[in-house]
């Protein structure tokens, strides 16, 4: 599952998933370098961090700022909400939720038994945008936030001997059609994952630095074991 992922503020973005949008570019960035480049971690009862999500609410694309993980009854989820599986998106029948792009350089991984993480990422710290599903949370002090949920789907091919998950990424020429405000039917899932095999194909993975060299396959999974991503 993907548990943590990163945004440097010198991203490039020759897909233009931003469409050459030079404020929503400028405030990212500006985003992204306050963050002096800490990994982004789940939000929590304590640690409340609020990350960069992309939205179209019916007047263009906007860069909000959402709580990672579910709000429910005022506290975090005390189910897994950080991650969302796509193939239950899928099979549901009702409408879709609302749908965010979750900006970010990189996704990170541990590699088992070595215990190495390892970066996910594009050439030239190509933007890369990560599926989301959102919906509004409050906390018991009464604040409001939109929560997201990365949607996750089995791993491209070239990627699953790391992890057997990976998100589902918003390619530029998809993105309108996910962002697309109001209800969806689920059928945009099955769309959004063959829109995505075309950038996970630029997907390339790094040892982080002082990790062990990557000697071969290794198990599938998360530490533990197989990702153990949650369904709901």
């Amino acid at each position: 599952m993907c548990a943590s992922y990163g945004l440097d503020p010198r991203f490039s973005d020759p897909e233009r998933l931003l469409a050459d949008d030079v404020e929503l570019v400028d405030a990212l960035r500006a985003w992204a370098a306050g963050n002096a480049g800490e990994t982004l971690l789940p939000t929590g009862r304590h640690l409340r961090n609020l990350n960069p999500i992309i939205r179209d609410a019916g007047a263009g694309r906007r860069l909000d700022l959402g709580w990672w993980g579910y709000l429910v009854a005022g506290a975090p989820a005390k189910f897994s909400s950080i991650n969302t599986r796509a193939e239950r998106l899928a099979s549901g029948r009702g409408p879709l939720p609302e749908r965010a792009i979750v900006p970010a350089t990189f996704w990170r991984e541990m590699l088992q038994p070595s215990r190495v993480w390892h970066h996910f990422a594009a050439d030239g710290d190509a933007l890369l945008g990560m599926a989301a599903v959102t919906r509004p949370g409050r906390t018991a002090d009464g604040a409001e936030f939109t929560c997201y949920s990365i949607v996750m789907q089995p791993a491209a091919a070239h990627l699953a001997r790391f992890h057997d998950r990976m998100p589902v990424l918003v390619g530029a020429g998809f993105a309108q059609d996910w962002l697309a405000p109001g209800q969806a039917a689920p059928g945009l899932i099955d769309a959004a994952m063959d829109a995505s095999a075309a950038v996970a194909a630029t997907i390339r993975v790094t040892a982080e630095p002082g990790g062990a060299p990557d000697s071969g396959p290794a198990p599938q999974g998360g530490p533990g074991g197989p990702a153990p991503d949650r369904l709901f």
